[in-house]
């Protein structure tokens, strides 16, 4: 009897350490290539993971099969050929000492939705809820949601999946991505993969890398993925570093922000557009905002980014998160339609503030993006802009549009030096252009901001 239970004792060790032996040499894949993903199309298509070390690992997809084996430090990858959308569903096949298939895999378009809490801002929970989620049955956008998780180093995976946009799937889910991804599904018409990692609150730091580091934000949840190619980034931050005070220095904060992911994901044209965030009348110190959002005009004069303006759509001004994404979502596509896609014909920008001329006791503004010329949003006087003469004291002036120019005065400034456009927390302006889309806020004295032409 005691001879039987040692050879039982000898038989279940032997079997728990094959088992454990075969489960290290099991290929594992990161939680980013699963089945219902969209594979970025006309970019080599990349897969990687871990295996035992000099393990042989196959990728097969259709007709194209590629082979590498496991290096020492325990991982692999391979690259397969670019391939165009045709909306068909793929199964891919990785085999090693097991085997993995991922089904209902498609190639499309994809992009990364990131920043502070009105990114994160869940669908159910804005303007028009009910109806959108009672109509996100799109079995062309995939949603991929990453958890909040900060590392001191950069991680490999995260635990997360691929889910097909349904009423169930979309409810908490990013709805300034999911309009952005929705119209570019409805004027593309390939598939769209979404994948939103953002965390409410969040400063821009911890998002980025800078000097040879990188912030926790940044390893947790962007790093386990800039090997999954991608065509681009939209971006709703800067909330916090207006409380920070960070002012003009949000425009190298944004410089170190854009070009470290694109160097991260090896993609110099990787595709930056960004939300110049909301007036508000909370805590915010008298000026701090105006000069965020000259920082963030000022980041338009990187190549490849743009930047939607949301100083219309605050149906709270004492709510720092405005219902309304989905106007917000769609202005941030019309940047991806005319620039990435370039779809011609497009406007894709509220008037943004080129130059000043001054004529006598009048300064002549001129204006990028004012589309088929410039107009008041309500009908009413155009309101907002003050101006000043040598001793910097600025009243309330009137303005008149001259086609696409608009014409600033007052009787109190008789020799114009500066004019200030929507330079506070809580303006609503109504300068718009012929499409309906605003006018960014500025100032003239020594302006920084570019026009993302």
């Amino acid at each position: 009897m005691k001879s039987a239970r040692l050879l039982c004792l000898g038989l279940c060790a032997t079997f728990i350490l094959c088992n454990a032996t075969n489960s290290r040499g099991d290929v594992k894949l990161p939680t980013i290539l699963d089945s219902h993903m969209v594979l970025q199309r006309d970019s080599p298509l990349q897969f990687w993971g871990w295996a035992d070390a000099g393990e042989k690992v196959t990728v097969t997809m259709g007709d194209e099969v590629a082979t590498t084996e496991t290096g020492e430090d325990g991982t692999w990858k391979v690259s397969m050929g670019a391939q165009k959308a045709d909306g068909k569903a793929r199964t891919i096949t990785i085999s090693g000492k097991n085997t993995i298939e991922l089904t209902d895999v498609l190639i499309g378009e994809v992009w990364i939705g990131s920043g502070q809490s009105n990114m994160e801002w869940v669908l159910s929970n804005t303007q028009g809820s009910a109806e959108a989620i009672a109509d996100a049955d799109h079995p062309m956008v995939r949603l991929f949601h990453v958890p909040k998780v900060q590392n001191n180093e950069p991680a490999t995976d995260i635990k997360a999946d691929w889910k097909v946009c349904t009423p169930d799937s979309v409810p908490r889910f990013s709805a300034v991505l999911y309009y952005f991804g929705l119209k570019l599904q409805k004027e593309l018409n390939v598939p769209i993969g979404l994948i939103n990692s953002s965390w409410g609150g969040s400063p821009i730091e911890p998002w980025t890398i800078a000097n040879g580091t990188s912030g926790g934000m940044y390893n947790g949840m962007i790093a386990p993925i800039v090997q999954y190619p991608i065509q681009g980034v939209i971006w709703y931050q800067g909330e916090t570093n207006v409380l920070r005070k960070n002012g003009l220095a949000y425009e190298g904060k944004m410089k170190d922000l854009i070009g470290g992911w694109r160097k991260a994901f090896q993609n110099p044209d990787l595709a930056f557009y960004f939300v110049q965030i909301a007036p508000w009348s909370g805590r915010y110190e008298d000026g701090e905002l105006p000069k965020l959002w000259e920082a963030q005009v000022a980041t338009l004069k990187m190549p490849g980014t743009g930047m939607a303006v949301t100083t219309d759509l605050v149906d709270n001004i004492a709510d720092i998160h405005p219902r309304n994404k989905l106007d917000v979502g769609n202005r941030l596509a019309l940047w991806a339609l005319a620039k990435t896609y370039e779809q011609a014909g497009t406007t894709y920008s509220g008037p943004l503030y080129k130059s000043m001329a001054i004529k006598g006791e009048k300064a002549y503004l001129s204006f990028a993006h004012t589309a088929k010329g410039l107009k008041s949003r309500d009908g009413n006087p155009l309101t907002e802009f003050q101006i000043a003469g040598a001793d910097g004291k600025f009243v309330a002036a009137k303005a008149v549009v001259d086609g696409n120019t608009v014409v600033v005065s007052a009787s109190e400034v008789k020799s114009p030096k500066t004019v200030r456009f929507g330079w506070r927390k809580i303006a609503n302006p109504n300068l718009i252009n012929s499409v309906g889309l605003p006018a960014s806020p500025f100032q003239t004295d020594n302006w920084r901001g570019g026009t993302g032409e």
